[in-house]
């Protein structure tokens, strides 16, 4: 069933009866006459039972630590700055188990793949292991949740169940002492998960449809490996209507009419959130230390605060299908330390970080 529609939303001129009102009516044939219609898009998210539809998600963060910003002034800033680079591949495949085009339809997600990569300068030398990243442990891992037409998810619990578990292995099993967790990106997996159709479903009045130009807001995640407990203040606009050129990697089927339909452009614009909501998973709980740079850096740090934080992303979702065919999210996140055991010394630290989504089958 076709359940993205577009709205046609007239306006009707009223005119009361009367001898005045029918001789304006009369003077006025033959004159040019005003449109009468503004088109809306409804965008709702659309399934079909048991057909399965894969995604590929892809995290690449690069976090630079300024250890020394007056120092780094000068000639010799190479010496204090060290880049931290690192990235999380992810492919998901969404299976509806029970559709209902009209209220909750139950999808089994199934994470197929997972790869971490992640290195330090100079150089970029990729980093010794010998502990996989906590995330890679979600390889052949299911979880079910409900979503209804607008795309607000109902129903998390699965999703939170398995973001604590994972959460438990980023932590060392051997350590006699302390807690020690490890880098992990379990909340940049999170932020792809929780987040999946967050402009549709962001949409405060969806039955009405959306007309081209119009804005609406919401908030995203900043997902890190440190202990930011951060949000974006995001800014949606439904920029343009596109036709589909089969954009989907992976495509090697006939698509259907649906698939070829036209496709929404939705942009989107970031800044700083001055709060985060407290529904949002925790990963990580209790008393704990951080190893690797960026726990040793939070540590002498004792923690950040946001400083700065802009960026901008580009959504493509496909209208008559139903479903988004890709996004792209970029932005650049500046914090400096709150306090350090040096007087005078605030380390700075930048993040610039991307996330995509692809439909690749």
């Amino acid at each position: 069933m076709k359940t993205a529609l577009t709205i046609t939303v007239a306006i009707v001129l009223s005119v009361s009866a009367g001898c005045r009102h029918a001789a304006q009516r009369k003077s006025s044939i033959g004159k040019e006459k005003e449109p009468l219609r503004q088109k809306k898009t409804l965008l709702t998210v659309d399934f079909q039972q048991d057909k399965t539809l894969e995604y590929r998600f892809v995290s690449d963060r690069v976090t630079i630590i300024d250890w020394d910003p007056i120092k780094s002034t000068s000639e010799s800033a190479g010496s204090t700055v060290t880049e931290y680079p690192e990235s999380m591949e992810l492919v998901v495949a969404y299976t509806p188990i029970q559709v209902d085009p009209y209220g909750l339809t139950t999808i089994k997600a199934t994470c197929k793949s997972v790869e971490v990569t992640r290195s330090i300068s100079p150089g970029r030398i990729r980093l010794r292991r010998s502990r996989k990243d906590a995330v890679e442990s979600l390889q052949g891992e299911s979880f079910i949740f409900t979503v209804g037409p607008t795309g607000k998810i109902e129903d998390y619990s699965q999703l939170e169940q398995l973001i604590q578990k994972i959460g438990k292995v980023a932590f060392r099993q051997d350590s006699r002492e302390s807690r020690i967790k490890e880098p992990d990106m379990i909340e940049d997996f999170t932020s792809f998960q929780w987040f999946l159709w967050d402009s549709v479903s962001s949409v405060e009045s969806p039955t009405k449809g959306i007309s081209l130009g119009q804005t609406w807001k919401s908030k995203l995640s900043i997902p890190t490996s440190m202990l930011l407990r951060g949000a974006r203040d995001v800014t949606y606009r439904l920029d343009e209507i596109r036709q589909s050129e089969g954009l989907s990697a992976g495509h090697l089927s006939v698509l259907s009419e649906s698939e070829k339909g036209p496709l929404a452009v939705i942009r989107s614009s970031y800044e700083d959130a001055k709060s985060v909501p407290r529904d949002w998973p925790i990963p990580h709980s209790g008393r704990f230390q951080l190893s690797g740079p960026l726990g040793f850096l939070w540590m002498f740090s004792k923690g950040f605060k946001v400083l700065s934080l802009d960026g901008q992303g580009e959504e493509l979702f496909n209208i008559d299908a139903g479903r988004i065919e890709q996004y792209n999210q970029q932005y650049q996140v500046l914090l400096e330390a709150f306090s350090t055991p040096l007087p005078g010394a605030k380390p700075k630290v930048t993040i610039k970080q991307r996330l995509t989504m692809q439909l690749i089958e």
